[in-house]
């Protein structure tokens, strides 16, 4: 089709976009966060059932045997040697870590959470969805073998609950979805403090001056303006290896190194404006690939395109998908087998683990949230109803994918495959219960309906 141009010829309206390829079919469906979270609980649960069926099965011994394979690194006095399931944890692990505290940042400088009062709200949600959780866990268990796991009903699963929620369709108000967002975004970050802190082993001091040395390096490269991201990866790497040295979960080293990235842009919106002005002047027929100075214009204008988003969304558009379709399908595989006949599901490990993402879970988000609104240190936005914020921390109670990772931390093997069952367990009931209640929300509940309103300013 043929449309006049400002010069009055007419111009094919084809030429005004890039070149289609066949991976455009892929990754414009996937181009926002959601979409990818929701193409990601799909894959999830796919590789799950996968793996649960492998570990029920007459492979199952060999299944089971894979994850034990020992694989390792060594240059001459120093060298890493973990099995494969450690090296998935541990090394494949930081980076959901890493992108995990990119989506921090990104919602605390550029997102919902830079406003302080609505920033609040998930907050406060959080803390209770982590601090009422643990607390049912330690009051269950006190005393008794299996106690040292309370960090794993802290956490939630991100990728499944956006999942459940675009089951939905377009019922789900758009505010649910941030706060459920926000809140665990903020979850994770508690989860991995707590891993840091309670599951860490003794320190080795020298491994950590390290660390510390790395990461002074990471941040004068950035003050000299060095933007090689091969480069950053790489001093992540050697980051990566002294923390794994230090007594401190190695993955924590990707949450020191996305909370470290850069959220400012290196090019404005005027200047890049500009420079594509001078690319857009060159005549027709003129030379790109020479070295003349179209040539120049167009290398400085891929430049200033790539640069106009800051380092934070650029990392996060780049790994996102990586780590939706790839890192967390790989840990599921890994970890999410279980073989039933060696479970008991009255043990009173999985009955907590049960009762506390099932009961704790929405029961500290409503509290605290409530607690919150009521005492005026955080607003509600009127189209999250208080029944909302119940069926949103039910579908919190799906802790898949960090609890299962606290799991490992926390578990001898004898007692590994009872906490596994409970959490998948409990992940399956809190989605089910979950979306029956916002269901029943969105289709029944109407804002002069809720009972506890509370002041919102």
């Amino acid at each position: 089709m043929l449309v006049n141009g400002p010069n009055g010829h007419g111009q094919d309206d084809k030429l005004q976009n890039l070149p289609p390829e066949l991976i455009d079919w892929v990754n414009k469906p996937l181009a926002r966060f959601f979409h990818i979270e929701t193409a990601a609980a799909g894959i999830l649960l796919v590789v799950t059932i996968l793996a649960l069926l492998l570990a029920n099965s007459p492979w199952s011994e060999q299944f089971l045997a894979l994850w034990k394979v020992e694989l390792g690194i060594s240059l001459g006095q120093f060298g890493i040697h973990l099995s494969l399931l450690e090296w998935i944890n541990d090394a494949v692990m930081t980076l959901f870590f890493f992108v995990v505290s990119l989506e921090l940042k990104r919602e605390l400088v550029l997102g919902e959470l830079r406003q302080p009062r609505q920033a609040l709200l998930s907050v406060s949600a959080a803390i209770g969805g982590m601090v009422v959780p643990a607390g049912l866990y330690l009051l269950v268990l006190w005393g008794q073998p299996g106690a040292q796991g309370w960090g794993m009903v802290m956490a939630t699963d991100t990728a499944f609950v956006i999942g459940c929620l675009a089951l939905l369709g377009k019922r789900i108000p758009v505010q649910l979805r941030v706060f459920l967002l926000s809140l665990a975004i903020v979850d994770d970050i508690g989860a991995i403090l707590v891993v840091a802190v309670g599951y860490g082993e003794s320190l080795n001091l020298q491994a950590l001056v390290l660390a510390a040395i790395g990461l002074l390096i990471i941040k004068g490269m950035g003050l000299l303006g060095i933007r090689n991201l091969m480069l950053y990866f790489l001093m992540g790497a050697a980051i990566w290896l002294a923390i794994e040295h230090s007594g401190i979960h190695p993955t924590v080293a990707g949450v020191v190194l996305g909370l470290m990235t850069p959220t400012l842009r290196w090019v404005s919106d005027e200047r890049l404006h500009q420079i594509l002005e001078n690319v857009v002047a060159q005549p027709s027929g003129a030379n790109w690939g020479g070295i003349g100075l179209a040539r120049m214009q167009l290398r400085t204008a891929e430049a200033a395109a790539r640069e106009a988003l800051s380092p934070v969304e650029r990392l996060e558009i780049l790994l996102h998908p990586w780590v939706g379709f790839l890192v967390m399908p790989l840990f599921a595989f890994a970890n999410a087998g279980v073989p039933f006949a060696q479970t008991n599901i009255l043990d009173p490990l999985v009955l907590s683990i049960v009762l506390s993402l099932l009961i704790g879970k929405p029961l500290g988000i409503f509290l605290f949230t409530w607690m919150a609104v009521r005492l005026k240190i955080a607003v509600r936005p009127p189209e999250l109803s208080w029944s909302l914020v119940v069926a949103g921390g039910c579908l919190c109670g799906i802790g898949f994918t960090m609890a299962l990772f606290i799991a490992g931390l926390a578990f001898s093997p004898t007692q590994m495959n009872d906490a596994k069952f409970g959490i998948l367990l409990a992940s399956a009931i809190s989605a089910v219960t979950g979306l029956l209640l916002v269901l029943l929300s969105t289709g029944l509940a109407k804002p002069n309906q809720d009972l506890l309103e509370a002041p919102r300013r």
